[in-house]
């Protein structure tokens, strides 16, 4: 600080504690603090602006957060892709045992499910002889499985099988004569077959009278049961295997009644803790080394987090500086730009990343011994926490000038594109609405708004179009020719105008900034006050070797104004 004394021509003057050791008058003494003050805020803005390479060639100040970011990166990364590779495993398991049960108590099931159900039936001897397959498998599921399943209990803590019906209350129904009289109320009856029921004659439950079925008053049929398995492919994997309980619910849906019964299968996996585990060999030790390294992991981001949350703090404490000494000096405030260019959103983006990675890896290491099983919720915290990892990565490519340029681009066009979305999202919803109500009776694409909206977007970006003008079923010419119209307005206006503004706002953007690169960005307050730095150069020592080849890219001096406030 001394040295931006000498810059200034001033007798010397300690700024931190302000004792003066040269002789002057007290008007002069306060002229002589005010210029000393302004030029300690100067500096300190210069540099909380400058990049890591930058702050190092100045005060030679290690760039601790640059290289905790990228052993973050590397480290983070590495403990996704391990838990990924262990979550394939637990997917896979739960959907091969989907598939399994499915060919084991679904008669007739062809490997292929028809539609958003599994199969069905159209007669009434063939629902009655799905119906009795289903059980009678369930009754020698020991003799015929091949996976590692044994029965589970349901909610009443019972073995077995739990049948219910539901039908309307009372009726009768003559088609011929167009005669209907039916009570609309429903009614819900159901039987538990337990293991000793079923292993007696099976002519018993059989002939029983809740399988005489009114298929005329009847609703639906529901078979649930509880099943329990182990994974053992873990083994292969050095990871210690899950307990799963899978509640499996069989449902013959005639409320439709047009003839067609569909049989729905669903099947419930939860994962357990498993009451005794005994493995011999080198699990146990790989299980101790994945926990230790997840252990570092929460280390490193605890310190990312604590750097990050120094270093807002430390902005917002110099943000205050600055405001209350422009307000001194220039009797206005500073404008709502330059104080939002103190918070770096990138140090956010990185400390809700940290958190997400902490918390992400208590789970992980609970869900490794076993004391978890929340496998949903820790791939949505890491998952997530490892997409703000690598796009922080954006910010360190900013420090060259062709990624800045690009950088700039999207921070320019984001305000505009987000209001032109808010606008085009109307026109939207307009045509989602229109498409549901009109479209979905004739067109599988069009059945619920969720799908519409995805068939809409996949229209936009110019997928499957021939396939959506193909499936509407012609059987009304009146919407026939709606679709028609629908559709070409819909793909016109989205895709020749909309889209292409959308573009074109980008683009704007994109020359804006390019012609700022030419001429310079206009200055504000804040850079205009930078710019009036000492005739000097402060702090110009010679880096290290090692540093130096690190930080040997520069940018040129020409480029300063448009990466200054990134």
């Amino acid at each position: 600080m001394r040295r931006a004394v000498e810059a200034l021509d001033l007798p010397v003057w300690d700024c931190v504690s302000g004792l003066s050791r040269g002789p002057g008058h007290r008007n002069v003494m306060a002229h002589i603090d005010s210029e000393v003050k302004e030029e300690c805020l100067r500096e300190d803005l210069k540099f909380y602006f400058m990049n890591p390479c930058e702050k190092y060639r100045a005060r030679h100040q290690i760039p601790w957060k640059l290289g905790l970011q990228i052993l973050k990166i590397l480290m983070v990364t590495t403990q996704l892709v391990r838990f990924g590779l262990s979550n394939q495993l637990v997917v896979a398991f739960k959907e091969d045992s989907t598939v399994a049960f499915k060919h084991l108590f679904l008669k007739g099931y062809s490997g292929i499910d028809e539609d958003d159900y599994s199969c069905s039936v159209y007669t009434q001897e063939d629902t009655y002889e799905s119906i009795f397959f289903a059980i009678n498998q369930y009754h020698h599921l020991k003799n015929i499985t091949l996976g590692t399943v044994a029965y589970g209990e349901n909610e009443d803590n019972r073995n077995g099988l739990k049948v219910c019906k539901q039908h309307y209350k009372k009726g009768t129904m003559l088609p011929s004569n167009e005669t209907l009289n039916i009570d609309s109320d429903v009614e819900t009856e159901c039987i538990h077959l337990s293991l000793q029921v079923l292993s007696k004659n099976p002519q018993d439950w059989k002939n029983s009278s809740f399988f005489c079925l009114e298929f005329y008053r009847l609703l639906q049929i529901e078979i649930s049961f509880q099943l329990k398995g182990i994974d053992l492919q873990t083994i292969r994997s050095r990871e210690l295997p899950d307990c799963y309980v899978f509640q499996n619910r069989i449902t013959y849906d005639n409320k439709a009644h047009s003839g067609k019964i569909k049989i729905y299968f669903d099947s419930d996996a939860n994962i357990e803790e498993c009451k005794v585990l005994n493995i011999s060999g080198s699990i146990q030790k790989n299980t101790q080394y994945v926990l230790v390294f997840d252990a570092f992991v929460i280390v490193i981001c605890l310190a990312s987090l604590i750097l990050c949350t120094r270093s807002i703090i430390l902005a917002l404490r110099l943000r205050k500086r600055f405001l209350n000494f422009f307000l001194e000096k220039y009797k206005r405030h500073v404008c709502d730009a330059d104080q939002w260019k103190f918070i770096n959103g990138w140090y956010v983006l990185v400390i809700i990343s940290d958190l997400m990675t902490i918390i992400g890896s208590i789970l992980k290491m609970e869900i490794k011994a076993k004391n978890l099983t929340n496998y949903d919720l820790c791939s949505i915290l890491l998952g997530t926490s490892t997409l703000f990892v690598w796009v922080g990565v954006i910010r360190y490519l900013g420090y060259f000038q062709t990624y800045n340029v690009l950088i700039l681009t999207m921070q320019a066009s984001l305000p505009k594109v987000l209001r032109f979305c808010a606008c085009a999202g109307m026109i939207y919803l307009g045509y989602t609405f229109c498409g549901w109500i009109v479209l979905g009776p004739y067109h599988d694409k069009f059945e619920d708004l969720g799908t519409v909206a995805e068939c809409l977007f996949s229209l936009v970006n110019g997928d499957d179009m021939f396939a959506t003008f193909a499936q509407i079923q012609k059987k009304s010419v009146l919407v026939w020719l709606f679709s028609r119209l629908y559709l070409y307005s819909f793909i016109s206006l989205f895709i020749y105008m909309i889209l292409s503004l959308f573009i074109a706002l980008i683009t704007d953007s994109y020359d804006t900034i390019k012609k700022y690169q030419q001429s310079g960005l206009p200055e504000t307050d804040l850079q205009k006050f930078l710019k009036e730095c000492s005739s000097k150069e402060l702090y110009q020592k010679e880096p290290s070797a090692f540093l130096s080849s690190f930080c040997c890219l520069r940018r040129k001096g020409s480029d300063d104004h448009l990466i200054l406030f990134n």
